[in-house]
């Protein structure tokens, strides 16, 4: 009756400790939403309800019904994205995870009856998993820290989104831009080149300026296709990021891009405050602090898989009842666990190494991503107060040598054609800056993909036509 007693007061302990952890209120989001509103000043909303479905639908109609701000694109997106809303499922699963470890598994029952002739045994045990009880603590902590580790990983993805939503929308109003310009160059082009034709049927205008003209217009044409289709493709790039369908996708952008600022910020410790602030290598830290409480997990229970205890009765008629336990034990004969303490240790030290990979990368990415900024917002102010000056003031003083019949029509759209290299060079030199910006806020939180616009960026960038004579 001792030994019962125990066992039933081991299975009452076991019970209250796998009482202890249960579901969270918020399923671990409020960190999430914390993140995004100290580093990004938005909201978030996980829709796991039809209540948070609509909340989130009208906020999104809301920043619909006027021009869209790139910080308006940015909270459409984080509303709206379905891939983010996906992830979020990450939390619901780790923290389901995290109440599973904090429960023992079930009793196991056993019963064997046996008769001959007029002999008849019976016997029964009712066996609870020992591990199961003695490691919930150490369990539960892994878990835990799994837990924070996909918390981190949510709102690291939430700052994914937000970094590729601005790269993309200043992207798209710099693609809508050109193509504005380059339809009012083809326009020009169109002109020129039909003066150029009925000029040359008069016999006034040489046959190779008049091709001259023609292969400008024609080029022009195909330049504002392209210009045109870039448009299209970055506008779809953000409305796939903003998660918009049907009517929606008609939203409204700026004609142009922001001015570019009167200084560029400076940034003081960038280096330190990356290392000390990245999203990624607190993931890397977590990670390796969960697989070091794994390892002793492992050390511990590296000799002893199953290890189960409970009360059991025996009766052979005409005996009465016999009371006791079992026991029931691997035993380590084959298999001593050291494969499994080894692989445990291979994958700490791998997950520490890439701590300090990432610690180095962040260093680097940011003495790269402040160097592209600053050479970017150079380019884009050399652009405003030197190039584009110059041309226009090139363009003035060939309308005066025109109008005082000093040069011909096309000298003048000769000059004009020169000006819209520069003009197609600013609006891409300024959108380079933006998209700068966006990418030096990206690699401080440790944002991933951020290089990639810059690529992508050049790929789009429309060649500005020239011509000459």
């Amino acid at each position: 009756m001792r030994t019962e007693r125990r066992a039933l007061a081991l299975a009452i302990a076991a019970l209250a400790l796998a009482g202890c952890t249960t579901f969270s209120a918020d399923g671990g989001f409020g960190e999430v939403q914390k993140i995004a509103s100290e580093r990004l000043g938005r909201n978030v909303v996980w829709q796991r309800t039809d209540e948070d479905t609509a909340r989130a639908r009208d906020d999104v109609q809301r920043l619909l019904a006027k021009e869209l701000s790139v910080g308006d694109a940015v909270q459409i997106a984080l509303l709206n994205n379905p891939g983010l809303q996906a992830s979020y499922a990450e939390l619901g699963i780790a923290e389901a995870d995290l109440v599973q470890a904090g429960r023992i598994g079930n009793p196991r029952f056993s019963y064997l009856r046996t008769q001959h002739g007029g002999e008849r045994k019976l016997e029964w045990a009712l066996t609870f998993p020992i591990i199961d009880i003695l490691t919930i603590p150490l369990r539960t902590k892994i878990e835990d820290r799994r837990f924070a580790l996909a918390k981190v990983d949510a709102g690291r993805r939430v700052l994914e989104v937000a970094a590729e939503t601005r790269r993309t929308y200043y992207q798209a109003v710099a693609a809508q831009e050109t193509a504005r310009y380059m339809d009012q160059v083809k326009d020009a082009a169109e002109a020129a080149a039909e003066l150029a034709r009925r000029m040359a049927r008069a016999g006034n205008f040489p046959r190779i300026a008049e091709m001259r003209e023609q292969v400008f217009y024609a080029e022009t044409v195909a330049q504002l296709a392209r210009a045109r289709q870039a448009a299209i493709g970055e506008r779809e790039r953000l409305t796939r990021l903003m998660g918009l369908y049907g009517d929606d996708v008609r939203f409204k952008l700026p004609e142009r891009l922001p001015d570019l600022p009167a200084s560029p910020p400076e940034l003081k410790d960038a280096e330190q405050t990356a290392v000390a602030q990245r999203l990624d290598i607190q993931a890397a830290r977590r990670e390796s602090e969960g697989l070091a409480e794994s390892l002793g997990l492992t050390r511990a229970t590296r000799f002893i898989n199953v290890l189960e205890l409970g009360p059991a009765r025996t009766k052979e008629d005409p005996e009465p009842w016999k009371s006791g336990y079992e026991l029931s034990l691997e035993v380590p004969i084959f298999d001593w666990g050291s494969a499994k303490v080894a692989r445990a240790e291979a994958t700490y030290m791998q997950s520490v190494q890439r701590i300090a990979e990432a610690a180095v990368n962040a260093r680097s990415e940011v003495r790269e991503s402040y160097s592209a900024y600053a050479t970017a917002y150079e380019t884009a102010k050399h652009y405003r107060d030197e190039i584009v000056p110059l041309r226009k003031k090139i363009s003035e003083e060939s309308l005066l040598r025109y109008n005082g019949m000093l040069i011909s029509v096309f000298e003048l759209l000769a000059d004009s054609r020169e000006q819209v290299g520069a003009v197609n060079g600013y609006i891409e030199a300024l959108r380079d800056y933006w998209v700068a910006d966006a990418e030096l806020q990206a690699t401080l939180n440790g944002a991933a993909g951020g290089r990639r616009a810059s690529a992508r960026a050049a790929a789009m960038t429309v060649a500005s036509p020239r011509g000459g004579h």
